[in-house]
């Protein structure tokens, strides 16, 4: 009996961004080219509230641009990067997932015409709910749960883009269920679809 728990079995660790599931480039983005205050994490839990509203605004603005030009496609990569940097901090992350930003990086998800933006919103996503330490009810969380399982089903046998969206999947679920059972009184609010889990289990299967 003493040998079957180990203390390993406590410690969580992240799915998304772990080098030893996958070893991720360092993040990096050109202040130069984004066209807005890039605030550090500090900076912007500073910000008054209207200030704070100016730059979501920003933020969701230059997601809402079209991609479809080189030079479009680039600076919301930037965007991405940015945003990768400030969704680890605790404090920025709940902030953000409760914000227009989650909706809007949802339907970011839904239109990117390119592969790679995808993979980038989907990081995004899901450093926020790794480092979230708030849920509210009204998050879309199960939107993006139903949107991510059919990206993954439709992009099945693409390696690398699932291998993007399969650790935001993971982070959302691993949020939702910590959350529920933290609950004063456990009820389900965010709706996880049975595909969700039959799709990850496909992806174990396959390895």
């Amino acid at each position: 009996k003493g040998l079957i728990y180990t203390e390993s079995d406590l410690i969580v660790t992240p799915i998304i961004d772990n080098p030893k599931i996958m070893k991720q480039a360092p993040i990096r983005f050109d202040v130069k080219t984004l066209r807005m205050p890039t605030y550090s994490a500090e900076k912007l839990s500073s910000l008054s509230e209207t200030e704070w509203n100016d730059f979501l605004q920003q933020v969701c603005s230059l997601l809402d641009a079209s991609d479809k030009s080189t030079g479009a496609a680039r600076s919301k990569m930037n965007l991405m990067n940015y945003l990768c940097t400030v969704a680890v901090h605790k404090e920025m992350a709940t902030k953000l997932i409760t914000s227009q930003l989650f909706p809007a990086l949802i339907e970011q998800l839904r239109a990117a015409t390119t592969w790679n933006i995808r993979a980038k919103v989907a990081r995004v996503i899901g450093l926020l709910a790794l480092h979230t330490s708030e849920l509210k009810e009204n998050v879309p969380i199960s939107e993006a749960i139903m949107l991510l399982t059919e990206l993954i089903r439709e992009n099945f046998r693409n390696s690398k883009l699932k291998q993007s969206l399969l650790p935001a999947l993971g982070e959302l679920l691993y949020c939702v269920a910590s959350k529920e059972e933290r609950r004063e009184h456990p009820r389900e609010c965010w709706v996880v679809p049975s595909a969700a889990y039959m799709v990850l289990m496909r992806c174990l299967q396959e390895g």
